[in-house]
C-alpha cells in the first residue's frame, strides 16, 4: 500500500524532551506517545523509540507490582507507577516485580479505563 508510513508500526522517531537526554532503553513521553529509546541521545535531538513491545523498564523504588496491573509513566521522575492520578497510562506489567527491584517487565499497550 502506497500511503502504509511505517509496515510495523512499532517505532517512530521523536524527539528528546528532558535535559540531560536520555539513554537507550529508557522511556520517553512527548504528548500523547510515550516509546523507549533505540540510542542515547542528547535533548532536542530525534531518537527512533519503539511504541510496542516489552521492556524492562524503571520503577518507582520499594513499589511491588503484581502481574497484569496497569501501569503508569511518571513524567516528572521518569519511571514506572502505579499511580494513575498525574501520569500517562503505558502499559501492563507482565512479570511480578518486588519493592526491591529497579525494574519492571512492561507490556507497552493503552489499555481502556473501564477494563472493558
Amino acid at each position: 500500500m502506497r500511503n502504509n508510513r511505517r509496515p510495523a508500526g512499532r517505532s517512530i522517531p521523536m524527539i528528546v524532551p528532558y535535559a540531560g537526554g536520555i539513554l537507550s532503553g529508557q522511556g520517553m513521553l512527548v504528548g500523547a506517545f510515550f516509546g523507549v529509546a533505540a540510542m542515547d541521545a542528547a535533548q532536542n535531538a530525534t531518537v527512533e523509540c519503539e511504541v510496542g513491545g516489552e521492556f524492562d523498564l524503571t520503577k518507582e523504588p520499594s513499589l511491588a507490582i503484581t502481574a497484569g496491573a496497569r501501569v503508569f509513566w511518571d513524567n516528572t521522575n521518569r519511571r514506572i507507577t502505579t499511580t494513575a492520578t498525574g501520569n500517562f497510562q503505558v502499559g501492563i506489567c507482565t512479570v511480578a516485580a518486588q519493592a526491591a527491584d529497579a525494574n519492571v517487565a512492561v507490556l507497552l499497550a493503552r489499555v481502556p479505563a473501564s477494563g472493558a
